[in-house]
């Protein structure tokens, strides 16, 4: 059985201060939600802060970026060693990173490697921009970005990766995709995953929507059993993200998953 993750992306925002405060204001809200992951993704500067925040409890820290290299002359990079013992998770392939930095489907293969290789467990994002959706590519898009991004793993480890669906044109726009249709993706994207590592390693691979996501509609989503969770957004800098996480939960055990 796959347990739900729920992964608050705060993007640039809230400095050590201001992460401190917040994730010790959701933290009580979140600890009541045992059934269920949840993994908060500051911002590199914020990390140590929210962990001292979160400290003994079972909420897990995730870091919105990494390079592949262990050391060296990368300036500005952040590697996967650095990472250890602070993170349990890594967000990887973000379309904003995509889209803002260039990043490739290669590049974003190397940096999945490293993050098992140093055992932390990648969120993997893939998901189409507004022109490929509207001109009937998204299915195209999703399946090279799927091979590329996460081909070639050790067998022994792809069921750490945790995939995000998050069509582009939905993100911070708050014109989420209809649940049905991110089903849909999502079921495109576990067959992809079962000709690449096999059907039971498909089913144990845990995959996210994420797209506007926010209290309102994340029942919608996780209702499907392919549906495993969220990557939030903007609701993660919100008290809403814990209700989100409720949500999720209540979901899940109406369905027995």
């Amino acid at each position: 059985m796959r347990i739900p993750i729920i992964a608050g992306n705060w993007k640039m925002n809230y400095g050590p201060d201001e992460a401190r405060a917040f994730a010790a204001a959701i933290l009580p809200g979140l600890q009541e939600l045992v059934t269920i992951e949840r993994v908060l993704c500051p911002p590199f500067v914020s990390l140590p802060a929210v962990a001292e925040v979160i400290a003994g409890s079972d909420i897990r820290l995730g870091a919105q970026n990494m390079y592949f290299e262990e050391k060296g002359a990368y300036t500005g990079e952040i590697s996967p060693t650095m990472l250890q013992g602070l993170c349990s998770y890594v967000i990887l392939g973000h379309s904003e990173r995509r889209g803002y930095f260039g990043e490739t489907d290669e590049l974003i293969n190397r940096k999945v490697r490293a993050a098992l290789v140093h055992g932390l467990r990648p969120i993997v994002c893939v998901g189409e921009r507004l022109e490929q959706y509207e001109a009937g590519e998204t299915e195209k898009t999703v399946i090279a970005q799927v091979r590329g991004s996460l081909g070639g793993l050790p067998r022994e480890q792809v069921t750490e990766v945790v995939v995000a669906y998050e069509p582009v044109w939905a993100i911070g726009t708050g014109k989420a995709a209809t649940a049905e249709g991110a089903n849909q993706v999502i079921q495109l994207i576990r067959q992809i995953l079962g000709d690449l590592y096999g059907e039971d390693a498909a089913r144990a691979i845990r995959i996210q929507y994420g797209g506007s996501v926010t209290a309102v509609n994340i029942a919608e989503f996780v209702a499907y059993a392919d549906i495993d969770g969220a990557l939030v957004g903007g609701a993660s800098l919100k008290p809403e993200f814990v209700e989100i996480v409720r949500q999720t939960v209540a979901a899940k055990m109406r369905d027995g998953r």
